[in-house]
C-alpha cells in the first residue's frame, strides 16, 4: 500500500464514469475512505466512456488538438500499463501503433496530414515520427488491407484498451477495496459539502455538471459522438486503423473476439437520440472500403453519446475552498480524449489533493483554476 497523507481521509466522488472510477480506485488504494455516487446503474450506461473506442493515440490526435493534450496523452501511455496492472481482473490493452491509410484519390489530403504530424514531432521531441509504409510493408503488418491501399503510415507506440472491460474491472476493484458505491443515486456535490461527512467532494459528472460550470467563462457543452460495434470474424485487423477521407474520416478499433468499434469525427450537437440513417450509411460504407470482410459483419450496436466539452475544448480542474464546507474539486472537459489523457488528469488531481498544487499539471499544461493553495499543504489536511 502506498503511504500517503490521503490515508483515512473521507472523499465523496459524484459521477462513476471513467474519471470517477479511476479516482475512487486510486484513492482507496492509498488508504482513503471513499463513497462513489452515480445517478445511473452500475454498468456505466450513462457515461460517455461506455460509448468510446478507447484509443490512446497522441500522435494521431496531434493533428487536431492542442499540444498540452498531446503531452497528457504521451504521459498517460505508460501510466495506463501501471493502472491496469494494479487491477485484479484483466483488461485488454494493446500498444502496437496506429495504421493510417487512404485511397489514391485522397493522396494530397494524406500528404497534408503527414506533413502536419512531422511538424508536430519536430516541435515535441517525445512524439515518435510517423513511419511511411509501402504496399509490401502494409502487407507485412496488416495483410487484410494491402489489396486496397498502396501506401500508409504507421504511428509507433500508440495503443488502445477495451473501454467496457475497464469500466467493469474498475467496478469489481471498487468492491474489493470496500468503496461504498451508490448507484441510481442522483446527488448534488454542493449539498454533500454541507453535510460535514467528507473532507473533500470531487465532481466527475461530465455533462451532468453543466449547471456547475454555467457561471464560468469556460462553460460546458456536450459534443455528440457516434459509434458502431461490429462482429467481423473475416477481418482480422491487428491494430487501430484510421482512414483519411475528405468527407468520411473514420477509425476502426479492433477489440478481442473479432469485435470492432467504428466511429468518425464529432458532431457539434447535444442530441442524444439514436443514430441517423445517414450517419449509419456513411460509417458502414466507409468501413467497407477499408476491408471487404466488413460486408458480412454483424451489427451488434449503434450507439450515440455526448462528450463533456468545455468552451476551449481543453480539460480543466477547478478547486473551491470555503470556510465551513468540504473542499470541492471539479474535473471536466476531457472531450474526445477521455481515455487518452485520463491518467494524466487523475495524477494532477491527486497531487493537488496531497500537496495543494501540481507540478505535473504545470509541465503538461493542464489548467487548474480556483482558489488553489500555493503552499505545500494538502487540500484535505
Amino acid at each position: 500500500m502506498i503511504q500517503s497523507n490521503l490515508r483515512l481521509r473521507k472523499f465523496a466522488i459524484v459521477g462513476a464514469g471513467l474519471m470517477g472510477r479511476l479516482l475512487a480506485c486510486t484513492l482507496a488504494q492509498r488508504g482513503a475512505q471513499v463513497d462513489l455516487f452515480d445517478k445511473a446503474g452500475a454498468d456505466g450506461g450513462g457515461a460517455a466512456a461506455r460509448i468510446a473506442a478507447a484509443m490512446l493515440a497522441p500522435l494521431a490526435e496531434s493533428a487536431i488538438t492542442e499540444d498540452s493534450v498531446v503531452r497528457m496523452g504521451m504521459y498517460s501511455l505508460p501510466r495506463w500499463k501501471e493502472c491496469i496492472a494494479q487491477l485484479s481482473h484483466p483488461v485488454f490493452f494493446q500498444q502496437e501503433g496506429t495504421l493510417i491509410v487512404w485511397h489514391s484519390q485522397d493522396a494530397s489530403e494524406a500528404e497534408r496530414f503527414t506533413n502536419h504530424l512531422e511538424k508536430n514531432c519536430r516541435h515535441n521531441s517525445q512524439l515518435p515520427f510517423p513511419q511511411k509504409l509501402t504496399n509490401s510493408e502494409i502487407r507485412q503488418i496488416e495483410p487484410g488491407v494491402a489489396e486496397r491501399f498502396m501506401q500508409g503510415l504507421l504511428l509507433p507506440d500508440e495503443g488502445q484498451l477495451d473501454n467496457r472491460q475497464l469500466l467493469d474491472s474498475l467496478l469489481k476493484e471498487l468492491q474489493l477495496l470496500k468503496v461504498n458505491c451508490h448507484c441510481n443515486a442522483a446527488v448534488d456535490p454542493h449539498q454533500l459539502r454541507t453535510e460535514n461527512r467528507y473532507d473533500c467532494v470531487i465532481d466527475c459528472r461530465g455533462n451532468g455538471a453543466k449547471d456547475a460550470w454555467a457561471s464560468s467563462l469556460n462553460s460546458l457543452r456536450g459534443v455528440r459522438g457516434e459509434v458502431v460495434r461490429l462482429y467481423a470474424p473475416e477481418v482480422k485487423l491487428r491494430r487501430p486503423t484510421r482512414l483519411i477521407h475528405p468527407r468520411y474520416p473514420i477509425y476502426i478499433a479492433p477489440k478481442e473476439n473479432d469485435i470492432y468499434v467504428v466511429g468518425a469525427t464529432e458532431i457539434e450537437s447535444e442530441d442524444l437520440s439514436n443514430m441517423s440513417v445517414r450517419s449509419a450509411m456513411e460509417l458502414l460504407s466507409a468501413v467497407y472500403t477499408v476491408h471487404s470482410g466488413f460486408a458480412e459483419a454483424r451489427i451488434l450496436e449503434m450507439a450515440t453519446q455526448c462528450r463533456p466539452t468545455l468552451k476551449n475544448n481543453l480539460p480543466e480542474i477547478r478547486v473551491l475552498k470555503e470556510k465551513g464546507l468540504a473542499d470541492l474539486i471539479m474535473i471536466n472537459g476531457l472531450y474526445r480524449h477521455g481515455f487518452m489523457i485520463s491518467p494524466a488528469v487523475m495524477d494532477c488531481a491527486l497531487e493537488v489533493l496531497e500537496q495543494g498544487q501540481s507540478n505535473t499539471a504545470l509541465d503538461l499544461g493542464l489548467s487548474i483554476t480556483g482558489n488553489i493553495s500555493t503552499h505545500e499543504s494538502s487540500l484535505c489536511a
